[in-house]
């Protein structure tokens, strides 16, 4: 497998026709010229020794010194072994809820954006572990696979959105059951979920999936999002409008701390408010970095090898070669001058 480091030169080779017609296009106007001047009889007699062949082998040295100097810039990078790192960490699923009260805005600048900023913060300190992403509303679904890859967590997370789910309201329950589907069964680590939402369970299957991740010895945490005290949730970008019921009243959403107090409680987790700080991510940090830690997938990547060298070394070479070359026929060594003669009696 190869590799380029520095792509963009390759486009300069775009231009090697153009070169070669040039080269084509340059000795034939010398040709004319020469023959303007004179005869190619009188060539002969005036300058004998003159190669035109040579002159042409020369440029065509110089074009392709120019395109190996090219390939040279271009960093030509070969895979050549494979290395394989061992990794000791947890399993971490992150479910974050994206439904509709998500939006309120009792967090600057919302619940969502609030709880994505936690969880960024979260990987930011995490280092070893693998982690997944789940995002719940009416129901949930793996929006990222256990991975170690923390950027292409972070690709995820960015796109977390009420659109992201089509059936609304907010199951615990579905969130807890997919966050458990989320965990390889073949991990020897410490396995735990961390919830991010605003409590607010509308479908109150959150029993069984707290007993399924208990059976499993899988510990649940809980970052409460909102205000005990509720507030309208926004409808639109404007901000200016509120979601009401069928009976034309505004929809007030309120923190459930009860329901996520009980869930960490009964999983030996822990349950954090989250506050205009981060101070209780670092108390969730330090439960979950108290989990026995295992040995992850072993991440397989190639250990690339620069071969441009080769590319460099053939280009002086062929410049030494163009430099050291003359316009002049070469003349024959003694002993082959006779065999030549001889040959020719």
């Amino acid at each position: 497998m190869i590799r380029w480091g520095n792509p963009f030169f390759l486009y300069a080779l775009i231009l090697t026709p153009l070169l070669v017609l040039f080269q084509i296009y340059h000795a034939r106007r010398s040709r004319r010229y020469r023959e303007k001047f004179a005869s190619s009889a009188m060539i002969a007699q005036i300058a004998p020794e003159l190669s035109v062949g040579r002159q042409r082998f020369k440029d065509y040295l110089m074009l392709a010194a120019l395109l190996l100097i090219l390939i040279a810039l271009a960093d030509p990078q070969v895979g050549t072994r494979m290395e394989e790192v061992k990794r000791e960490g947890i399993d971490l699923v992150i479910a974050v809820d994206v439904s509709n009260s998500m939006l309120a805005k009792d967090i600057a600048p919302s619940r969502l954006e609030k709880a994505k900023h936690e969880v960024r913060t979260l990987l930011d300190m995490l280092e070893g572990d693998r982690v997944a992403l789940v995002a719940f509303a009416g129901k949930a679904v793996v929006e990222c696979p256990l991975t170690l890859d923390y950027g292409a967590t972070e690709i995820f997370l960015d796109v977390m959105d009420p659109d992201l789910i089509s059936q609304p309201g907010t199951s615990l329950g579905a969130a807890i059951q997919t966050s458990l589907k989320a965990f390889g069964e073949e991990s020897r680590a410490g396995r735990a979920i961390l919830l991010i939402t605003d409590g607010e369970d509308h479908e109150a299957q959150v029993d069984a999936a707290v007993k399924a991740a208990k059976e499993k010895g899988i510990i649940i945490h809980a970052v409460g999002i909102g205000s005990p005290q509720g507030t309208p949730i926004p409808v639109g970008d404007q901000g200016g409008d509120f979601k009401k019921d069928r009976q034309g009243n505004v929809v007030v959403t309120q923190l459930d701390e009860a329901t996520l107090q009980q869930i960490a409680s009964e999983t030996g987790g822990v349950y954090q408010r989250c506050s205009a700080g981060e101070d209780e991510l670092k108390e969730v940090f330090a439960a979950i970095s108290g989990l026995e830690k295992g040995e992850l997938g072993m991440k397989k990547f190639t250990q690339y090898e620069h071969r441009y060298q080769l590319f460099l070394f053939l280009a002086l070479l062929l410049l030494v070669l163009e430099f050291l070359l003359t316009d002049r026929r070469m003349k024959l060594p003694k002993f082959l001058s006779v065999l030549s003669d001889e040959r020719g009696k």
